[in-house]
């Protein structure tokens, strides 16, 4: 049976550099989307998924997880992106071709999410395209868990005025 992420922190943390590999086999496709979606770069992305491995290596000796690892996770690799993102203005801001991503229409999710507000985009993605489910956008976000829940229930409300109905 393989290891809860905790468990291997806490590997990791006591010196067992297998548990870091086995972290990164984890969850470096979902950083380097991630990434991707804050820098618009795919060289970025992976200078961010690198990133984010030394800011875990540097911390290893208070490393504790406290929420889910993507929870964890999501503020570092976003912090980290749009630091890279300011630092490198000559980056493309369009969407990445080079890091897998649903099937959609070409301009079909962001003319769908245009009108959203930068916070309803927010966690509407962090719930639909990373996957994560409402409490661990909030503990990424460091907000309430109603407060998810009504930006996203917000959200929805406009993205379902805006579709033909079915």
């Amino acid at each position: 049976m393989s290891m809860t992420d905790g468990e291997l922190v806490r590997k990791f943390r006591d010196g067992d550099d297998r548990a870091l590999a086995e972290l990164y086999e984890r969850h470096h496709a979902w950083i380097a989307s991630l990434a991707a979606r804050f820098c618009g770069d795919a060289d970025a992305a992976l200078d961010v998924l690198q990133d984010t491995f030394a800011y875990l290596v540097r911390r290893r000796a208070d490393l504790e997880l406290r929420a889910a690892m993507r929870s964890f996770l999501y503020p570092v690799v976003k912090h980290l992106a749009l630091n890279r993102k300011r630092a490198e203005p000559n980056v493309s801001s369009g969407l990445v071709r080079d890091i897998p991503a649903p099937s959609v229409p070409p301009g079909g999710v962001e003319d769908l999410l245009a009108g959203l507000s930068d916070v309803q985009q927010e966690v509407v993605r962090m719930r639909y395209t990373d996957g994560l489910d409402l409490q661990a956008i909030a503990d990424a976000l460091e907000v309430p868990l109603g407060t998810v829940k009504s930006r996203l229930h917000s959200a929805l409300e406009i993205l379902r005025g805006r579709l033909p109905n079915r």
